[in-house]
């Protein structure tokens, strides 16, 4: 009878630590899968730095940051969505720590930003994906959707402009030097890559300034600082007037494809208008246009907010 009871002692027993064992695991396994990863890879030439976190068996989204940014600006949010989703940030040429030629060597326009980012994404072989467009990510990634209608799952547009309307008075210089592209024009936009105007793009509309974390304007500010630097942003302020006469296309593509969208907007954005939102709503019956009380890098105050309503918004894609 006693060894019956030790057999079965040690049954249950085993029973319990391997339970327990296996508990252990998947909980160390969760943990690997959403710990964030800084990673390299070699694309259009250039070596590409990247952010990337949550299972790779789960449907990826693709977050493209914007001006003067980097990956650096989606610290917030990618624990959020790694929970469920595989995210890939990286930095684009110019921005962060991806690998940024001098501009004599590098043409900065936004269709060598988007051929970066196409050589990317079949480096990394991605099949199907969404994404996250910001900024200068709009433009970057809307010739993406452009180029490969078949691999887009849906878009996340956050102060993403594609409208004209879109566009406020703060762009007049910068169209000013699109207009008249002399070297007095473009010298007259020297200002918007110091401290500054950096500070001015973080805190402009922001009710609690308390929310913006220094470190995130300081190393903004720490890259265009670098030799070389304001020529590189210069260059692409130049070629942005090729993204607003490719908004017709971009359009286009929404009325022809009507992919699924959230436009999430920072309401008090100095550059980009909540009227660039809405235009999303006439050109796409699926788009849902949402708004927060704050300014341009919305993530900064609003971080939880945008990354539930993103959750909800990927559970509704396609796989």
């Amino acid at each position: 009878m006693k060894a019956k009871h030790l057999i079965i002692n040690t049954v249950i027993a085993l029973a319990t630590t391997g339970g327990a064992v296996a508990q252990q695991t998947n909980s160390n396994n969760h943990i690997m899968e959403t710990q964030v990863h800084f990673r390299n890879i070699k694309a259009n030439g250039l070596n590409v730095f990247y952010r990337e976190a949550g299972p790779k068996d789960a449907p990826t989204i693709l977050l493209l940051h914007g001006y003067p940014t980097s990956s650096h600006m989606f610290r917030n949010l990618i624990p959020i969505l790694s929970e469920k989703y595989h995210v890939l940030a990286p930095d684009l040429p110019g921005f962060g720590n991806t690998e940024s030629p001098d501009h004599t060597q590098f043409k900065y326009t936004f269709d060598n930003l988007a051929a970066t980012m196409q050589s990317f994404i079949d480096e990394l072989g991605l099949k199907r994906f969404a994404i996250y467009i910001f900024d200068y990510g709009a433009p970057t990634g809307l010739r993406l959707a452009l180029a490969n209608p078949e691999k887009i799952t849906g878009i996340v547009s956050q102060n993403g402009n594609a409208y004209e309307e879109g566009l406020s008075t703060g762009w007049n210089p910068i169209q000013k030097y699109w207009e008249t592209p002399t070297q007095e024009n473009r010298d007259a936009l020297r200002d918007f890559v110091k401290e500054k105007m950096t500070k001015f793009q973080y805190f402009e509309g922001v009710s609690d300034p308390s929310l913006i974390a220094p470190e995130a304007y300081q190393l903004d500010q720490q890259t265009l600082d670098r030799p070389g630097n304001v020529e590189i942003q210069l260059d692409l302020m130049y070629d942005y007037r090729t993204n607003v006469a490719l908004y017709p296309k971009f359009q286009a593509y929404f009325r022809e494809r009507i992919p699924k969208l959230l436009a999430v907007w920072g309401n008090k954005d100095p550059f980009f208008l909540p009227a660039g939102a809405e235009g999303y709503k006439r050109d796409n019956p699926n788009a849902t246009v949402k708004f927060y009380n704050t300014g341009h890098f919305a993530l900064e105050t609003h971080a939880k907010e945008i990354g539930q309503d993103i959750l909800n918004f990927l559970g509704g894609l396609p796989k």
